[in-house]
Parts: structure tokens; C-alpha cells; sequence
């Protein structure tokens, strides 16, 4: 069993007495003081997470775009500089490796950022698939960290942040899915309008040496705003609410991507890709649904999903009493037969069977 991880983030977690938790090998705070706290601050006001242990490729060459698009199911080729794209990673399968984001940072440079689980995984599969045209992947993650400020005041926040100087964009003209750069403390800074939890936010990409200092630094101009850290729980809650899936629990390599929802994100009209022969799900294949109950009691994953009379008709991947909402919601993957907005079933809590009905997705939206 290989040591735990820790982000160049650790001291201030435990100066702010976080509680640690594995995710995907690395200990990372799950929670700071409150779970419900940290999750309505960054409904209401905004939270900082720390992300570091997500996983960073660059992908650059004359012929990046072109490589892109046969290593992913979309077209990241028409994807213009400034921008960015959710994307998927396929298996020869038709199942999906990871879920990924990727940015354009240039005509031949890319940016590609994925789940710290499945970091070697993600390495192996883009280094594969170079054969044949003219790229070079990195491994990046080490030499960067990434913290997300997420939620309504975000932007004022970061707007007065000190230290951070020559932002490419004003604020104001940064759109969701772009990008724009920046430096802080003299050295690069990505600024990305993404994020995880449903609302308006940014995710800050800096060199490893400076995330202490950018992370004081963002504290410090968002007293004023009602900023605080928010750790893994909250973020949990947050992306369930706003539909969001999660690898390893509606993403998995078994997981076709038009069960979960994502045919979408898939441009089966190129000429190939990997995957591409495969990605077809079965007609009676199960398919992601939202489930909506009353009362407290939650289905968390691996419930089962049942009809009144007591038959298995799927299984909860994500659950959680909905903190904004106030009511227990879900995502589950059901049968077609069952998977009809408006469907009465029944989740299995513990040997009782929670009324639930299948409701669209995602089950919080923001309002601007």
C-alpha cells in the first residue's frame, strides 16, 4: 500500500483544523467546521477547495488537434483558443476511462485536467494513442495546484485579491467554459471559469511553490465577502445538486456514456475515435435518472432502487438530504422501463422502502 498524498496545501488545512479523508490516494480535508456551513456559503456567499489533486496533462505538436480528437469522443479540434471543453476518455470498450476537461491554450497547446484517481490511467491511455501523429504529452501534475473559488461573490473576490496583477480579460467580460491568464506574485496564473458545484466560480491553476501564498491571499480578500474553506463534503453535495457526475460512482469503465446521460458529449459523426465502434449502449441498458423522495432519509450509494412490490429495478450511485432543497435526493441508474420523468418508485433504506419519483436533472440551477 503506497503513503498517502498530501497538496503543497497541507499546513493550511491543518492550521484551519480540517478533518482529512482518502480520495483517489491523496488526504484531502473533507470538511473544515461545518458540512452544511461550507455548503450554503458557497450557495450564498463562496467557498475556496482545494483541488491540487487533480491531474494535469499538456498536450502540444503541430498535430495536438488532430491527435485530440481521435484520443477523445468530442471534437476538441473546433474548440477555439481561449475556451474550454468537458470531455470524455473512452476505452476500446466504449467505457469511459475519466471525464475530463480541456483547454485550449493555443493552435498546438492544449491543456488537459483530470480526476486524481485516475491519473495513471489517463496518463497511459493519451500516451498510447500518440502513435501516428506528431505530439507530446506531459504529466504536469506536480509541478502545479489548483484551488477553486466557487460561488456568487467569487468574482469580486478575486478581483481584489492581492497579488494578482495583468489579467488578460476583465472580469466582468470572463465567460463560463473560457479562460484568461494573469500572474500572481510575478508568475503564471491560469484563471478558468469552471467549477464543480452548480454555481458561478473559478478554478486557479499556479505553480506549486505559490499555492500557500495565493491561498492566503484569496482568504484574505474574501473576509469581507463571506468566503470560507469548504472541503470535500460540501462539494459533494454541491456538484450532486447540480447533477454533476462522479467517477467511480456514475462514471465507471462498465458505463456506457449515453447511459449517464452524456450521448452528448460524444461527435459520432468523426471519422474515428477510440471507442468509437463500441459506444453504443444496449437497449435495455440502464440509464441515469434523478430521484427526488420526502422526508430526511436518504438512498446513498449502492441502495437499491426497487418497484412497490419489492423488485430490483436499479441502484442509487450518489445520494444525500439536499441541504439547499431540504428534501433527500439521488442519482441512480434504473431500466428504461422505469426511467420516465414523473415514475413512482422505491428506494431501499435499510430495508425500507423510501417513496421516491424520477425527476429531471439537474435538481438545482442557478438563477444568474
Amino acid at each position: 500500500m503506497s503513503d498517502p498524498r498530501y497538496t503543497p496545501l497541507r499546513d493550511r488545512h491543518e492550521s484551519l483544523g480540517a478533518s482529512f479523508t482518502d480520495f483517489g490516494g491523496w488526504q484531502m480535508p473533507v470538511r473544515y467546521t461545518s458540512d452544511l456551513a461550507e455548503h450554503h456559503a458557497v450557495r450564498q456567499s463562496a467557498g475556496i477547495f482545494d483541488i491540487s489533486h487533480m491531474a494535469e496533462f499538456t498536450v502540444r505538436g503541430a498535430q495536438a488537434a488532430d491527435y485530440l480528437d481521435h484520443a477523445l469522443a468530442g471534437r476538441l479540434s473546433a474548440l477555439a483558443v481561449g475556451k474550454a471543453k468537458y470531455s470524455l476518455l473512452l476505452a476500446e470498450s466504449g467505457g469511459i476511462i475519466d471525464d475530463v476537461i480541456v483547454y485550449r491554450l493555443g493552435d498546438e497547446d492544449y491543456l488537459v485536467i483530470s480526476n486524481a484517481g485516475n491519473r495513471d490511467a489517463v496518463r497511459e491511455a493519451l500516451s498510447a494513442r500518440t502513435d501516428g501523429f506528431t505530439v507530446e504529452v506531459d504529466d504536469v501534475s506536480d509541478d502545479y495546484a489548483l484551488i477553486a473559488v466557487q460561488g456568487p461573490n467569487s468574482e469580486a473576490i478575486l478581483a481584489e485579491t492581492e497579488g494578482v496583477a495583468d489579467v488578460s480579460i476583465p472580469w466582468s467580460d470572463q465567460r463560463y467554459y473560457a479562460w484568461a491568464t494573469a500572474t500572481f506574485a510575478g508568475q503564471p496564473l491560469l484563471l478558468a471559469r469552471t467549477g464543480y458545484t452548480g454555481e458561478d466560480g473559478f478554478e486557479l491553476l499556479v505553480p506549486a511553490a505559490l499555492a500557500g501564498s495565493l491561498w492566503d491571499a484569496v482568504l484574505a480578500a474574501g473576509e469581507s465577502h463571506g468566503l470560507i474553506p469548504a472541503g470535500l463534503a460540501a462539494r459533494d453535495t454541491l456538484r450532486l445538486e447540480a447533477g454533476m457526475p462522479l467517477y467511480g460512482h456514475e462514471l465507471t469503465l462498465d458505463t456506457k456514456p449515453a447511459q449517464a446521460g452524456l450521448g452528448r458529449v460524444v461527435v459520432s459523426a468523426k471519422e474515428s475515435f477510440v471507442g468509437k465502434d463500441a459506444v453504443d449502449a444496449a437497449s435495455d441498458a440502464r440509464v441515469l435518472v434523478g430521484l427526488a423522495a420526502e422526508g430526511k432519509r436518504a438512498g446513498r450509494a449502492g441502495y437499491a432502487v426497487v418497484t412497490e412490490d419489492g423488485t430490483p429495478i436499479g441502484e442509487v450511485t450518489s445520494g444525500a438530504l439536499s441541504p439547499t432543497l431540504g428534501h433527500p435526493i439521488a442519482m441512480a441508474y434504473v431500466d428504461p422501463s422505469s426511467a420516465a420523468e414523473g415514475s413512482a418508485v422505491f428506494l431501499d433504506v435499510r430495508g425500507t422502502r423510501i417513496p421516491a419519483t424520477v425527476t429531471a436533472l439537474p435538481f438545482y440551477r442557478r438563477t444568474k
